[in-house]
């Protein structure tokens, strides 16, 4: 039987804390006999979250000197640094040789003690440019589910830590037992795209300087006019070259990657609130063809419109 210790401190977000116990709690062989030994753990006997207090816990050394596996729910205190235990704790665990785990937010844990250092990692997309500024060692994948770097996973936001939870199962025990946990929890063995899928579709794009953001306004409210990187330049009233530099400087990316981005975004919103045809989503997203709509929407969200709207309607 694997060992798993599911760390839980204060704030602890209830979602993250139930997904391992409910993935690896019930994870059971043919003859009924259990997959996984699983433990909660804490610094101190009793923690407490926005809806409840957890008490009875188990030592944070059982995490430290036995666990198989460690989990690291995410909190809601995630930029909290981690006490002087509870690294060496997470530390220890890893040097004899325990698989480490996140979910969610709590990949900041793991960043905060060097766990993620030099590793691909992801964590939920609205936090996922935190977590590149503030660890800069950190590879940050923001469009994926979860990422498997052997010794050390971490997984995208809360639902994708089922993702996660049963991947490691497939790997413990196989792909038999990890689709039965599947079908328990009513949800997919492994699910079509990554987390770009589920970024808002309605995002509001703001420059860091104001000058810009009427441009950027203008050109989300006509992009059915297949407006062009030349009539950005002209609406603001510079140069293509001194609109690029502003772009990159102040949006992060071109202009032209700007303008996919906001015309994919488009097509997502229409395709989660209409019955509108494909063919009509693409003409009002501004695009110039079916075809550039589904080149752009695979690349950029990972799925196919087709699949996309399956997915959320």
């Amino acid at each position: 039987m694997r060992s798993v210790a599911v760390l839980a401190v204060d704030d602890v977000i209830p979602f993250d804390l139930s997904v391992p116990l409910e993935i690896f709690g019930r994870s059971v062989r043919d003859d009924g006999s259990p997959c996984y030994d699983v433990q909660v753990c804490g610094e101190r006997s009793a923690v407490s979250s926005k809806f409840f207090e957890i008490s009875s816990l188990a030592e944070i050394e059982y995490l430290a000197e036995h666990a198989d596996t460690v989990v690291v729910p995410g909190s809601m205190s995630y930029a909290a640094k981690p006490s002087p235990r509870l690294e060496r704790a997470l530390h220890r665990a890893h040097e004899r040789g325990a698989r480490m785990v996140s979910i969610c937010l709590g990949a900041f844990t793991l960043a905060a003690v060097g766990l993620l250092d030099e590793r691909r990692a992801t964590t939920h997309w609205m936090v996922a440019s935190e977590l590149a500024a503030d660890y800069p060692r950190v590879r940050v994948d923001p469009a994926v589910l979860f990422v498997d770097e052997e010794s050390v996973l971490t997984s995208a936001g809360a639902a994708a830590g089922l993702d996660l939870c049963l991947h490691i199962v497939r790997r413990d025990f196989g792909s038999a037992l990890a689709a039965d946990m599947a079908r328990l929890s009513v949800m997919p063995l492994t699910r079509e795209g990554g987390q770009a899928q589920f970024i808002s579709a309605r995002p509001r794009s703001k420059a860091t300087d104001r000058s810009i953001n009427p441009t950027l306004e203008w050109a989300e409210a006509t992009l059915s006019s297949k407006i062009t990187v030349t009539d950005l330049a002209a609406r603001a009233g510079v140069s293509k070259r001194t609109l690029i530099r502003r772009f990159t400087e102040q949006v992060r990316m071109s202009p032209s990657e700007w303008l996919q981005t906001i015309r994919v975004r488009k097509a997502q919103g229409l395709l989660e609130t209409t019955d509108a045809t494909i063919e009509s989503i693409a003409e009002q997203a501004g695009f110039a063809s079916i075809a550039a709509l589904r080149q752009a929407f695979r690349r950029t969200v990972g799925v196919t419109p087709q699949a996309y709207r399956k997915t959320f309607v």
